[in-house]
């Protein structure tokens, strides 16, 4: 026995098994299935157009596979143009630098300049250029479906490192339908038809995992490559890689040099750590060689909508249709403010836990078995256990402190793209299985709130507004301090509506925006369905101490109302308004304050059938005039 093994771990291997055998035949049918649908489905209509960050990794695939370089130029914009048929709503590009190094004995000794690109035709692309390299050589085999192979591929493999983990010290049955419930019954299903680099970044940190920790349960006789010190190398590697993609993975090189330390190995250790640093800047300075600046979103970086470089318009779409989208520096000295911060940390852990879009109880939930399951085993005192799930944990904390009001990834995304890598290690505090249970539980918990994402993962990516809407995450809070970053934010005409003193963003289809209820006056009403409860996020420059509310109908009915405090119960009687002063509670966000405004009709009805002369089909409940009373 060697040193790193565990006295459990040492357990025999079963020869080949009929449930071994069926779980490679059921391997296999998936990933026939799934390739198949991913290269036959049709990239643009069924993914409903471009998504997210789509359109600058979609042109830097095609730019790498077809042209072999990471500029933008007019023939880029026309191969997207013959794909889509309209522009790359959304695109992120930079103007290029020359570097120039300059050695000499004045400290740093190495000093860099830069100057402008000497070609006036061509941008480049700002994003990381890892993802779009790899992606290359899917998408000249099979277009845009190459991106969803990869994709299949990736998830392929992170089941097959995740089974192959727990079948270990688990049997056949049981391995197989946990790690299925850990990618399925997640919200990771709905990044494989996303046309980016979440399932590539999820991938290099599930096989790094398994890379670094198999070796700790293999058992005896399966001694070879996967549990040699070589794979910690291989490991860090790719977190470096992961890590030039999207900084927060940088944590998780920590556990291993730590676990290496841990054992007395300090060189092994420090080697490691080593291997990651290099391969980071390995690829930062990459970036620097090809586009002349080592931060891909730094520089002069610009997002374009409706107008694009090179499209033959008369005026530079650089110079006045760009919006400028720099990130070269953290705000720390503000989301770090003392008088702020602590309060909204607290608000952000919430919402980070059971978050109605993004929280990791509803949208990553078989982690939640995981962890339980580490915490009730003889396992929970492992070393690399606990600096595993240190790990997951820092991270988290980590990027809500530091990305307070955009830690889930930005532009609405279902779940939390920025924590889903983090998971991906989750798996691996899993102790040995000895039934299924685990398993129907993570599916069944999961499934309350992801199944309608299984379901159409195309409708739910593009719509991700939709997803709680309805059922469980209903219950859950709405994350406040991310009012801007809110799946709803792209359903635009129901953000962003100034009404009396305040903004308004309608979270779901049960309340209509305001409208014009007497045309004399011009007053503005907002009518609540009567097919539910409808939530309405309102923020304001200033803290609100209450709404004073008037709410009427045509019908009895009772007109339940809350904006964060107490909920008021009023009855109303056909055709005679009532006011009553609701008092608020909220949090501060991004330099305002956010209040959930939710309000309830326990009756109906349809204007058409009410009035033969109208010719309303809507199902109202009651109309509602509201003032936001600043606090005093």
């Amino acid at each position: 026995m060697t040193a790193n093994s565990d006295p459990a771990s040492a357990v025999p291997a079963a020869p080949a098994a009929p449930s071994e055998r069926a779980v490679a035949a059921i391997g296999a049918v998936l990933l026939v299935i799934a390739l198949a649908a991913a290269i036959s489905v049709d990239v643009v209509k069924n993914g409903y157009g471009v998504k997210s960050d789509e359109a600058t990794y979609v042109s830097m695939a095609l730019s790498v596979a077809y042209d072999h370089n990471f500029s933008y130029e007019r023939r880029d914009l026309d191969r997207y143009y013959g794909f889509y048929r309209f522009g790359p709503d959304g695109i992120f590009l930079k103007r290029g630098k020359r570097l120039h190094a300059r050695v000499d004995g004045t400290p740093p000794f190495v000093h860099l300049t830069k100057t402008a690109d000497v070609r006036s035709d061509r941008l480049y692309f700002g994003k990381a250029m890892i993802y779009p390299l790899i992606a290359a050589p899917f998408v000249r085999l099979f277009g845009l479906n190459g991106l969803l192979v990869l994709n299949v591929l990736l998830l392929f493999g992170v089941c097959v490192c995740g089974y192959t983990f727990l079948a270990a010290r688990s049997r056949p049955g049981p391995a197989l339908a946990f790690t299925l419930a850990f990618v399925a019954a997640a919200c990771v299903p709905v990044y494989a038809v996303f046309l980016l680099p979440e399932v590539f970044n999820f991938a290099l940190a599930s096989f790094a995992g398994f890379l670094w920790l198999y070796k700790e349960v293999a058992p005896e006789r399966n001694r070879g490559f996967l549990t040699s010190p070589a794979t910690d190398y291989l490991a860090v590697v790719l977190i470096g890689i992961a890590t030039y993609s999207k900084i927060n993975h940088a944590l998780l090189v920590g556990p291993i040099v730590l676990w290496l330390w841990w054992r007395r190995q300090y060189l092994t250790g420090l080697l490691v750590g080593t291997v990651f640093a290099i391969t980071v800047l390995a690829l930062f300075g990459a970036n620097a060689l090809v586009t002349g600046e080592f931060n891909y979103q730094g520089g002069d970086r610009k997002s374009f909508v409706g107008h694009f470089p090179f499209d033959g318009s008369t005026e530079s779409a650089w110079d006045n249709k760009g919006t400028e989208m720099s990130t070269n520096d953290a705000d720390l000295e503000n989301v770090l403010e003392p008088a702020e911060f602590p309060a909204r940390f607290a608000h952000n852990v919430e919402y980070f836990l059971i978050g109605r879009h993004f929280g990791f109880i509803p949208y990553f939930f078989p982690g939640v078995v995981c962890i339980a399951l580490w915490l009730m085993s003889p396992e929970r005192s492992k070393p690399w256990r606990v600096l595993t799930f240190l790990a997951v944990a820092g991270s988290a904390v980590a990027w809500l402190i530091v990305a307070p009001y955009t830690w889930s990834g930005g532009g609405g995304p279902p779940g939390n793209r920025y924590f889903m890598s983090q998971y991906a290690w989750l798996l691996f505090l899993t102790p040995p299985l000895t039934s299924m249970a685990p398993a129907l539980v993570a599916w069944i918990g999961g499934a309350l709130f992801t199944a309608k994402i299984l379901i159409n993962p195309f409708y739910a990516a593009k719509f991700p507004y939709t997803i709680a809407e309805r059922g469980f995450a209903r219950r859950l809070p709405v994350e406040l301090t991310m009012a801007n970053d809110l799946p709803i934010m792209l359903d635009t005409p129901r953000t962003h509506i100034w009404y009396s003193n305040v903004m308004l963003y309608f979270l779901d289809q049960h309340a209509y925006v305001p409208e014009v209820v007497d045309t004399a006056s011009g007053q503005q009403g907002i009518w609540v369905a009567g097919d539910g409860r409808a939530d309405i996020l309102v923020r304001s420059d200033w803290p609100i101490d209450h709404l004073t509310i008037t709410a009427q109908a045509p019908i009895a009915t009772h007109f339940i109302v809350s904006i964060g405090g107490a909920a008021s119960d009023v009855a109303v009687a056909p055709g005679k308004p009532v006011t009553v002063d609701v008092p608020a509670s909220g949090v501060r966000a991004l330099k305002s304050y956010a209040y959930l405004l939710s309000a309830r009709s326990t009756e109906a009805f349809t204007p058409k059938l009410l009035d033969p002369a109208a010719d309303d089909p809507r199902n109202l409940g009651v109309l509602m005039t509201f003032t936001a009373v600043p606090r005093r």
